[in-house]
């Protein structure tokens, strides 16, 4: 990997932590030329850091406007949850189906558990995000995680909302209560499941009202 491609990921990994900690309001353009002269690198190595960041879909991109933070809908966040709850649903039951082994998403709730109420919201985010990951990984389908990986970045984005009415031990709490039901198995793992992803949407949904403005 040469200096340039070192560069752009600096970039792309400070952007990431801004966006999921709210330092850019939705629909903000983040324009090329002053995060150039901000991270003090050539425009080249901004454009590729965004464009990373657009694929993940941490940004969007618009013509004529470049890179804008997400603005989110109703329809944008059904549209994502209705995949997640896909992916999720199946991969437990494939994971059921296979006896896995459920440990890594045991690991991921215990590092859920021991964050503090003011501990970084981006760390709180990722850390409850690698629950539901390995929890894709328990499946042990390739294609699966491949499709699901695809879209946890913008999943992220979407969580980060919630940071008013989420702390730390209260979605610890929520994925204790669930990994309790994951290791009984059967019915009652995927209705827990489907539980914790609806909870997670209407946290979601009830964010909404009043944050995303057209920036100007």
């Amino acid at each position: 990997m040469n200096a340039e491609s070192n560069a752009a990921e600096r970039v792309a990994a400070r952007l990431r932590e801004e966006l999921l900690s709210g330092s850019h309001r939705p629909g903000e353009r983040l324009r090329e030329e002053e995060l150039a002269a901000r991270f003090g690198t050539g425009r080249y190595t901004v454009r590729a850091a965004l464009r990373s960041l657009v694929a993940s879909g941490l940004l969007d991109h618009r013509p004529n406007r470049g890179a804008i933070v997400p603005l989110l809908s109703r329809e944008r966040i059904d549209e994502l949850y209705d995949h997640r709850e896909v992916l999720e649903i199946g991969a437990l039951r494939l994971a059921q189906r296979h006896g896995a082994d459920l440990s890594p998403v045991v690991e991921a709730t215990r590092a859920l558990q021991q964050l503090s109420d003011d501990a970084s919201w981006v760390d709180v985010i990722v850390t409850h995000q690698w629950i539901h990951h390995e929890l894709v990984v328990a499946a042990g389908n390739s294609k699966l995680l491949q499709a699901y990986a695809q879209c946890e970045e913008e999943l992220h984005y979407v969580v980060s909302t919630v940071r008013p009415d989420f702390t730390a031990s209260r979605l610890a709490q929520l994925h204790t209560t669930l990994l309790t039901e994951l290791q009984r198995g059967g019915a009652a793992a995927i209705a827990a499941l489907e539980r914790d992803l609806k909870i997670g949407r209407s946290a979601v949904l009830d964010a909404l009202p009043g944050r995303h403005e057209e920036a100007s």
